[in-house]
């Protein structure tokens, strides 16, 4: 499988062969990290930068009471704490939802790469501030979306970007998430989120199973929820992906 996080700046960078040879030497030590584990916990201080390779991460805010707020989803080809280094410390956690295979790539290597290939350094700060996009666009779901049309634009906004790496096909994805993840990423109690999803289905928006989401018609589900994937960034003219 091509390096996904390659396969991602694909869309709207053309990137030389020395540029994704660099990319992929950095990225061929690979972690293997158990589900529901953490990557690193707020207050740490990196030294590295986080990859995802294969599996579902996220970042996350931990609550006085023990609660969790997700904050963001991590997929095949996310960083997860790209430039977290200038601030000095952590002020989230970052951890594993499903197992994941993710590079741990030193500090210097990522400033040697931002330094030598210009080209480089634009793209990784493109996917920073797409991060920041997909952030802004969460707080307009949960200020001004309802709880259905919340959680159906997630299932919108997954689609897509599993898509650029090669990981959905047209209409379907595998899903690890578990009703309460869907919870702490929207601010909904767990038995509200049940009753969307039960919604959702009987809509017929969304099918759940063996771990699938499919969405058996994309258009509706994408009008629905007032889904447009502008935020994401992605090059209109590029070629899609083949799906697995």
């Amino acid at each position: 499988m091509l390096n996904p996080f390659i396969q991602k700046l694909g869309r709207c960078f053309v990137l030389s062969g020395a540029e994704e040879k660099a990319l992929t030497g950095a990225s061929e030590r690979l972690r293997d990290v158990q589900a529901r584990t953490a990557l690193i916990l707020e207050g740490d201080v990196p030294d590295h930068v986080h990859l995802i390779q294969k599996g579902f991460a996220c970042r996350y805010k931990v609550l006085p009471d023990g609660g969790r707020s997700i904050v963001a989803f991590l997929i095949p080809g996310d960083f997860c704490d790209l430039n977290v280094s200038i601030l000095g410390t952590m002020d989230h956690c970052i951890g594993a939802i499903s197992s994941c295979d993710v590079v741990r790539i030193p500090r210097s290597v990522m400033n040697e790469l931002s330094g030598n290939y210009p080209i480089l350094s634009r793209a990784l700060q493109w996917a920073g501030l797409v991060d920041e996009a997909i952030l802004r666009e969460w707080l307009v779901c949960m200020g001004r979306r309802s709880a259905d049309e919340q959680v159906a634009h997630l299932f919108c906004e997954f689609l897509i970007r599993l898509q650029v790496v090669g990981l959905a096909t047209e209409n379907s994805y595998h899903f690890p998430l578990t009703q309460a993840d869907l919870a702490d990423a929207t601010g909904l109690s767990n038995v509200h989120v049940n009753r969307v999803l039960q919604e959702l289905r009987g809509l017929k928006l969304v099918v759940f199973k063996e771990r699938r989401v499919t969405l058996p018609n994309v258009a509706a589900i994408q009008s629905y929820a007032g889904f447009n994937p502008n935020y994401l960034h992605l090059h209109p003219k590029a070629p899609p992906y083949p799906a697995v």
